[in-house]
């Protein structure tokens, strides 16, 4: 699996009804709706790619299953 980009994977987030809580520092704050979960994107620069474990600790927290996270 390779990693994406912040901005890409913003938009994965908020597809699956997650919006923008708040920022600190270089690190936005998205919260689901519904189910409260919190995922943290660090926007080190909106288009470079995450580092891979850091990627895939976001998707671990956000609870979306993997396969939409990939690249098509």
């Amino acid at each position: 699996m390779n990693s994406l980009t912040a901005k890409q994977l913003i938009k994965i987030l908020e597809k699956h009804g997650f919006i923008f809580s708040r920022q600190k520092g270089s690190h936005k704050i998205y919260r689901h709706s519904e189910s409260k979960i919190i995922v943290p994107i660090p926007m080190h620069g909106g288009n470079k790619l995450i580092y891979i474990g850091t990627f895939l600790a976001i998707i671990r927290q956000s609870k979306i299953p993997k396969k939409e996270f990939e690249k098509k």
